[in-house]
């Protein structure tokens, strides 16, 4: 049994979590998250407390764990939101928010468009760095992956997408042999 799921979740004064089933909403200062709960896991609130529990004696007891830190990060997400900054590195690269669109201008020949999900919101700075905030930790997770999925950072000069504070190893180039 997970370490984290014995401990209860403290719900502060800024949520209001409700269950009905096995759905799980959650209500903070930034927003409403649902959640469905795992059929493997019981969740309990007992006034001011969240109990993350296996569903009955027999079941397992593998999505404790899972369940505890996915609930939460919904009570982190709802209150504070979450994060990501992806920095562009090279000559001529460049994003710009048009709309609903991120779009990207990264070597390629074509500029690159992507759609920015419902519930996130990205800011770009100085061309060269995007801020991706939103409520959902996997959702944001998800997107700056995509986002860096379009041009990964080269091993060679580094050039690329990539997280901020991220470090690139770089390789060394060929080097011409003398005889």
């Amino acid at each position: 049994m997970s370490k984290l799921a014995k401990k209860p979740l403290i719900i502060s004064s800024k949520h209001k979590v409700t269950q009905t089933g096995s759905l799980l909403t959650i209500q903070g200062t930034k927003g409403t998250l649902k959640r469905e709960v795992n059929s493997q896991v019981h969740v309990e609130i007992k006034g001011q407390e969240l109990f993350v529990l296996p569903k009955d004696e027999f079941s397992e007891k593998k999505f404790l764990g899972t369940e505890f830190a996915l609930i939460r990060n919904a009570l982190m997400g709802v209150e504070k939101g979450f994060e990501k900054k992806l920095q562009l590195v090279g000559v001529g690269f460049k994003a710009q928010v048009v709309g609903k669109s991120l779009d990207l201008a990264l070597g390629f020949s074509h500029p690159v468009k992507v759609e920015i999900p419902e519930g996130l919101t990205v800011a770009v700075e100085k061309q060269t760095m995007i801020t991706i905030t939103g409520i959902d930790k996997q959702k944001v997770g998800h997107f700056a992956a995509t986002i860096r999925e379009i041009k990964k950072p080269e091993p060679y000069k580094g050039k690329g997408i990539r997280y901020e504070g991220e470090y690139i190893k770089l390789k060394a180039g060929k080097s011409a042999s003398k005889k």
